[in-house]
């Protein structure tokens, strides 16, 4: 029988092909090469510091694995689906190289706590790039709001004009929840630094192992304390993948929005071209295909969340088979949040603002009349009244095509004589703005200082 497999000892006949082809991850796992040698130096040497390899085999590895890290990057290794996986390539590969010194690498650790190992090192590198990457998007979204913190727009409940509210303080309410993104992604991270290796198999192992070693080497800032929980856990996996799919809602919110201003019916904005594409048969498209894109795969996102859930939901310890197919999802969703970041933030600093349509919007939708409500109860009148003194002030005003500002001030009276000439201060979207000037408000004022906020934060 071949002995490609490490584990064909047992075996009476040769694995068919079919199943080769079936339960083989080299297709996708060779991506985690890098980390996978990474981890096996730390373990050689730790064995070399606990007596269990000699000096000579260590140097033997390093040399062989410094080497074969070249071939890699090179493009020049030749991955064998004979071998199954990037592990058992990267050993046979070795042991080619430097012989019996390679076969000993593996004493004292099993494929499954090396499996672990290596995705906890590769995903620990690429949440530290992703929150590098939100850091990125949200400068361009303080940079954006800083130029257009006195521009004011239309905001909106239930998608219906409610309220005046400063452009920059709508992009900064973005900004404030990839601030709560990166916070998760910061918090996953510590639950992912936690060393699975040394647990082997699922028991642990009788050679004279030195975790602490290892965990030091590999920059760990906890070693899983249990074997069976270390080889068979993929919370952390799960974990990031909800912190991802949250961030990518987020994203989809934003999309939808910058759809919506984009289109003549809003023209609020403008996406620059070459974030766009056009149509083949009308010739005056102009689509927004990324947003539309980062709507679409933010739901990839949350499918591969489920897939994850699914996937653990059943399993008995400790490792099984299953969990080979964590590795697609988990690395197609961390491909998807880098790229969607990184062109996010490319395309926000292409954003051209359009104030004065966004004037126009809110003066469609009489955006002002809670100012007049609270100057009315400035003015003594409980809130109640003034609501309904507002209400029948706004029917009026929309059976004559007109905004309250545009009310005569004895219109405006005839609803309530306390009204004076100082109510057009506050019927203006400019002084609705203005007048919400404290800690959290759409104020200017209140935008400059919040961007000042952020700047001091991403700057550190």
């Amino acid at each position: 029988m071949s002995q490609d497999k490490t584990w064909s000892g047992r075996f009476n006949e040769p694995v068919s092909e079919l199943v080769k082809k079936y339960t083989g991850s080299i297709d996708f796992d060779q991506r985690l090469a890098k980390w996978d040698i990474q981890g096996s130096l730390a373990h050689a040497q730790m064995l070399t510091q606990a007596g269990v390899l000699s000096s000579e085999d260590l140097a033997a590895i390093r040399q062989g694995m410094t080497e074969i890290l070249a071939e890699i990057e090179a493009g020049k290794i030749e991955w064998s689906l004979d071998l199954e996986d990037v592990h058992m390539n990267i050993e046979r590969r070795l042991t080619d190289k430097i012989g019996d010194a390679g076969k000993r690498l593996h004493t004292g650790r099993s494929r499954n706590d090396q499996v672990a190992t290596d995705i906890r090192l590769w995903l620990r590198d690429q949440i530290s790039d992703i929150q590098n990457l939100i850091q990125n998007l949200q400068s361009a979204l303080v940079e954006l709001a800083e130029k257009n913190a006195a521009v004011v727009m239309p905001g909106f409940t239930h998608l219906q004009v409610a309220q005046p509210v400063s452009f920059g303080h709508h992009m900064l309410a973005y900004v404030e929840m990839l601030g709560r993104d990166f916070e998760r992604m910061a918090d996953c991270r510590k639950r992912v630094n936690r060393m699975p290796l040394g647990a082997a198999a699922l028991a642990g192992t009788t050679y004279p192992i030195q975790r602490e070693i290892t965990a030091e080497l590999l920059g760990f800032e906890q070693i899983c304390q249990n074997s069976l929980d270390a080889v068979s856990d993929r919370d952390f996996a799960i974990e990031f993948t909800a912190a991802a799919g949250l961030l990518m809602i987020h994203l989809s919110r934003l999309s939808e929005e910058l759809i919506l201003w984009m289109s003549p019916r809003f023209g609020f904005i403008d996406i620059a071209d070459r974030f766009c594409t056009g149509s083949s048969i009308m010739p005056q498209k102009k689509n927004p295909d990324v947003p539309e894109l980062v709507r679409g795969k933010a739901g990839r996102v949350i499918g591969h969340l489920s897939g994850l859930l699914l996937l653990m939901k059943s399993q008995p310890l400790a490792y099984n088979k299953d969990n080979q197919e964590d590795k697609e999802p988990l690395f197609d969703t961390v491909d998807t949040l880098i790229d969607t970041l990184r062109i996010y933030a490319d395309m926000m600093r292409g954003v051209t603002v359009k104030p004065e349509n966004m004037r126009a919007a809110v003066m469609q939708g009489f955006a002002t009349a809670t100012d007049l409500a609270d100057y009315l109860v400035k003015k003594g009148i409980p809130f109640r009244d003034s609501h309904e003194v507002v209400a029948q002030a706004v029917r009026h005003a929309e059976q004559h095509g007109v905004d309250l500002s545009d009310l005569p001030l004895d219109v405006l009276q005839g609803f309530s004589s306390l009204v004076a000439e100082d109510v057009y201060e506050v019927l203006t979207p400019e002084g609705s703005l203005n007048a919400r000037n404290h800690l959290g408000g759409t104020a200017p004022e209140q935008v400059l200082k919040q961007v000042a906020r952020w700047k001091a934060l991403l700057a550190q």
